[in-house]
């Protein structure tokens, strides 16, 4: 079962989500406060969180537990970047081979990382998850080569989420980092936030 403090941040990186308190009873989840900006309606808001959190782990929230406060854009206190977050995805073809660039904004900063590969649909997730780690990788120098082990879709009810399995080598041997990423249409941005979600938080751990 995953703890508090994980899925109060996993659900923070949602869009339009600023900040999020679980409280349980049990082990049960009996509140979720959310605090969100209006590019979103509650109701959407809240689906959201509920399809993050089968997608994720396999939990089903009750609708009526969730709680969303919504503050006017001009309230909301702008956060300083704690993690990596993207910034935007550029693609370059030529003839049959595609480069897609990744820009990462971290510490008022750009870090970029690209991939190159044949411009094919099934070879284009795996090329901007690898941009996306090398753009991590100028961010922390320190850390042990990463590699994409896996990326792809899967479908949730009638959603899709992107699933992304890193692989490094760390002080038990080979281990495994996975995240996801709602879709609301647009992959590759997707494929970006799953990588990110698998790093951001056991980064540190990673790099100790």
């Amino acid at each position: 079962m995953f703890d508090n403090e994980e899925f109060e941040e996993t659900i923070a990186q949602l869009e339009a989500v600023e900040a999020a308190r679980v409280v349980r009873k049990g082990g049960k989840i009996v509140e979720l406060h959310v605090l969100a900006a209006p590019s979103k309606s509650p109701k959407q808001v809240s689906r959201d969180i509920q399809s993050l959190a089968m997608a994720r782990y396999g939990v089903n929230i009750d609708r009526r537990v969730i709680s969303v406060v919504q503050l006017a854009a001009d309230s909301i206190k702008q956060r300083t970047l704690q993690r990596p977050a993207l910034m935007r995805i550029r693609e370059q073809t030529d003839n049959t081979r595609t480069t897609l660039t990744v820009t990462l904004a971290w510490q008022n900063g750009e870090h970029v990382g690209s991939a190159s590969g044949p411009d094919a649909a099934s070879a284009r997730l795996r090329l901007v998850g690898e941009a996306t780690l090398h753009a991590m990788e100028s961010i922390f120098a320190d850390t042990p080569p990463l590699a994409l082990d896996a990326i792809g879709t899967a479908g949730v009810g009638m959603r899709t989420a992107l699933i992304a399995v890193i692989v490094f080598a760390g002080k038990q041997g080979e281990e495994l980092v996975v995240g996801s990423a709602l879709s609301s249409g647009d992959h590759d941005e997707a494929a970006v936030k799953a990588v990110l979600d698998a790093l951001n938080r056991r980064l540190p751990a990673i790099i100790s």
